[in-house]
């Protein structure tokens, strides 16, 4: 099928599942996804979108698999999620990395019997310090791999038919090895127990939970790295962030649509809301995220096929993972502001929003530490140029060049190299900023709505100025560790009494 015929039957067909057909007010207060929605979903074979034409599939086109997880995302962001678990997780390193023959099969498997995958990478005791994970392989015999290990929030578990796995190389001693290897589980094989589900808070549709691994892998389903594994586990990550862009376009436009269809219509006052001054700032806010967000489709769309190795873009891939989950999840608190009381609901749009993308900002690296790497990596490249000067530096670096003469003032000053963390953190942020600026820039000069460009410009500044003001002058509290001293208002209240 043309792909743009599939697009436009896809979203019909999503419209009816989860708008029309159901209550959806039900839908969302219900753990997993039923069977009959799941296959009606899968047998229009959106995950072809991820898979290149030589296996049957659209062709794996960066653009074309971010308009499939947009389609998605405007009608369910747990959906989206499920999408691009499957798509950048799975299907996408098994394109780049796995044997032919291996390819032939999943890919079949995933295109004519319905089939879904998910990676296993987090451990209950080295979440954010993956490259410490304890899960380890052996080799048992020329053909065969030993993997042993307890993986958890793994989403799709105990529901996914194929688990990509990461593991470290254990000696004869016990040790286990630097680098990181990918093997390819069929759940037929058995080998993997769910000792958990956790009831996670949100993103109901995805079964999470605490996986013991105990599988055996022929070596035709280990993952091949063009040089290390470790690299290889960076292109994968770098790839999946640059494609959350996909997951957060559907969303922020039904954020965007829903907070100014309920502004227009709601009257306060005598008037409608959106007549109201704040409110408008809200709205415009929204559709600043939502412009923001087209220009970082249109960045990966343009610059990430699925060929290009990704590992060496840490910053772009960082700067758009954190700043998009950011906005997701402003996005939706602005919306719940705008409804009020009743979007304060878990069967409402609004509840449901703010608590479904919450986890974004968490997931394939905490924003925080993803904004101290992007600090971090500027001032590796500031060094590597001789250079101190932060609006010296982005005037030549191709991601600000034009984007960075917005803030010039701002940012001529001399960088600290020494800066406490939560200054990298702070510096990430605007840096960020700036970054998808120039990307908003870019999307403008192709003709993107004028309008709507500017206000995403007015907005990134006001964000940017605000930021870099707390980074030279806030930031100097501190935790009080004896703070039960002196601390009790009822007993200063009792004696001055």
């Amino acid at each position: 099928m043309d792909f743009q015929k599939f697009l436009k039957e896809y979203k019909e067909k999503l419209s009816t599942i989860f708008s029309e057909r159901h209550n959806a007010a039900e839908q969302t207060l219900v753990r997993g996804i039923e069977d009959d929605t799941l296959k009606e979903i899968l047998d229009m074979s959106p995950l072809s979108a991820f898979i290149p034409s030589e296996y049957g599939g659209f062709g794996g086109n960066t653009s074309e698999a971010l308009a499939m997880l947009e389609a998605s995302s405007y009608e369910s962001l747990p959906l989206s999620l499920m999408m691009g678990i499957n798509g950048a997780l799975f299907l996408q390193p098994i394109a780049n990395y796995a044997d032919e023959e291996t390819r032939k099969e999943v890919f079949n498997r995933v295109i004519n019997a319905n089939k879904l995958g998910g990676l296993m990478i987090t451990e209950p005791d080295y979440g954010s310090d993956a490259l410490k994970m304890q899960t380890s392989f052996k080799k048992i015999d020329e053909d065969t791999y030993k993997v042993e290990g307890l993986k958890h929030w793994g989403g799709l578990t105990g529901m996914a038919d194929y688990w990509l796995i990461t593991a470290r190389g254990m000696n004869d001693n016990g040790d286990l090895g630097r680098d990181i290897s990918f093997f390819i589980h069929d759940t037929r094989n058995g080998g993997i127990e769910v000792e958990e589900y956790y009831n996670n808070l949100g993103l109901y549709m995805l079964p999470y939970g605490k996986n013991k691994i105990d599988i055996n892998v022929n070596e035709s389903h280990k993952l091949q790295p063009k040089s290390t594994g470790v690299t290889m586990m960076l292109d994968l990550l770098h790839r999946s962030r640059l494609q959350f862009p996909g997951m957060g376009m559907g969303f922020l436009k039904r954020m965007m649509d829903e907070a100014i269809s309920h502004c227009r219509e709601r009257l306060v006052g005598g008037q409608s809301l959106i007549n109201y001054d704040q409110v408008r700032h809200r709205v415009s806010e929204i559709q600043a995220y939502f412009t923001v967000c087209s220009a970082m489709c249109n960045f990966t769309s343009t610059h990430v096929p699925l060929e290009k190795n990704t590992s060496r873009m840490d910053v772009e891939a960082n700067a758009i993972k954190s700043l998009v989950t950011d906005y997701m999840q402003k996005a939706s608190q602005s919306l719940l502001q705008l409804k009020g009381a009743m979007g304060y609901r878990l069967d409402n749009i609004a509840g449901r929003s703010v608590v479904d993308s919450r986890p974004f900002q968490i997931f394939e690296g905490s924003n925080d530490i993803l904004y101290q790497q992007i600090t971090e990596s500027v001032l590796k490249m500031m060094r590597k140029l001789k250079k101190s000067n932060l609006q010296d530096f982005l005037s030549d670096f191709h991601l600000t060049e034009r984007s960075s003469e917005y803030f010039k003032d701002v940012l001529n000053f001399e960088i600290d190299p020494k800066m406490p963390q939560r200054k990298l953190v702070d510096l990430g942020k605007a840096l960020g900023r700036i970054i998808s600026l120039e990307f908003t820039l870019n999307l403008g000069d192709q003709g993107f709505n004028n309008e709507l460009i500017q206000n995403a410009i007015e907005t990134l500044q006001d964000e940017v100025n605000a930021i870099i003001h707390n980074y030279k002058h806030g930031g100097k509290a501190d935790v009080v560790d004896e703070y039960e001293m002196d601390s009790s208002w009822f007993k200063l209240a009792t004696v001055n009494v």
